[in-house]
């Protein structure tokens, strides 16, 4: 027998690097898949650049609406600009809104949602009275005041979507605190004389973390569509800029007179990272149920 042959096929290295993402695969498919499409468009927007092959604000004037062809993979829109350019760009508009919109609705509400699960008594109440009066809004037309009376810029755009979701997170974290309050182990930190701060953000927090977690990457997604409606309706970015729901509103008009690749590109790409998101919560929430986490060991 070759004994190079034998090393490889016993090594426990190489079994430990096929185990974890087989295993990761066998545990939760949607997480894989959802990753996959997540980590596709960041690498489109980290590499947008390098991958079109023209600026995306580039016209060409006597190439307007020109179907998909070798020159433009996904034709030219209305004003003579390459549609493949732009959807790439747009994926950087997509994550620009997407990423730190997140990160407000975790710093805003996590907090909130420790504080109110916490504290408990008149200050809950408080608190969830108000959530329950942002949530109560329509969020599409809150949406619309805020950024008509703020201005259509991506930063109002940012904060204005990061601000309406941070209620969903105060919910979930504060659900997990009432739970974890008044396990062992929090008692006892309690016991041995940490002050309030110390019990909520050392002991209780990395433990009630873990829900909103699971429902950051599904509202991201959220973010992205609720962005690119308010472009679609006229009132978030717009044109020229490379974004998704601008692009579609753009290129709506001109799908009744056959023109269909200007509307169509950029909505299966907004389609794709949305599902994507959304797959990545699902499966997430599949691996961080104490009940699945067992499942494909």
């Amino acid at each position: 027998m070759n004994p190079s042959v034998t090393t490889v096929a016993e090594s426990p290295t190489h079994r430990h690097w096929l185990a974890y993402p087989l295993g990761l695969a066998r545990r939760s498919p949607t997480f894989v898949v959802g990753l996959g499409i997540v980590v596709f468009f960041l690498l489109l927007a980290v590499l947008a650049p390098v991958i079109a092959p023209f600026n995306p604000t580039q016209s060409f004037s006597y190439e307007v609406l020109q179907a998909p062809s070798g020159r433009f993979f996904f034709g030219s829109d209305g004003n003579g600009m390459d549609v493949f350019s732009r959807v790439i760009h747009g994926s950087r508009y997509a994550f620009g809104i997407a990423i730190p919109a997140g990160l407000i609705m975790i710093g805003i509400g996590m907090p909130l949602g420790l504080l109110a699960g916490y504290k408990g008594g008149w200050l809950d109440e408080v608190l969830l009275r108000t959530l329950d009066v942002l949530r109560a809004f329509p969020t599409i037309i809150l949406a619309l005041a805020v950024v008509a009376a703020t201005g259509q810029s991506l930063v109002s755009m940012v904060v204005v979507i990061g601000l309406l979701d941070s209620p969903i997170f105060a919910r979930v974290v504060r659900a997990e605190v009432l739970t974890l309050r008044s396990s062992t182990f929090v008692q006892a930190a309690i016991a041995v004389g940490n002050p309030a701060w110390r019990v909520m953000w050392v002991h209780i927090l990395p433990n009630a973390i873990l829900g909103a977690t699971a429902q950051l990457p599904m509202r991201m997604a959220w973010a992205v569509r609720i962005s690119a409606t308010l472009a679609f309706i006229g009132v978030g970015i717009q044109a020229p800029t490379p974004e998704w729901g601008a692009m579609i509103r753009q290129g709506a008009e001109y799908v009744i007179t056959g023109e269909w690749w200007a509307a169509l590109f950029p909505g299966l790409a907004l389609m794709t990272l949305v599902l994507g998101f959304n797959l990545l919560g699902d499966g997430l929430t599949d691996l961080l149920d104490p009940k699945r986490r067992g499942v494909g060991k």
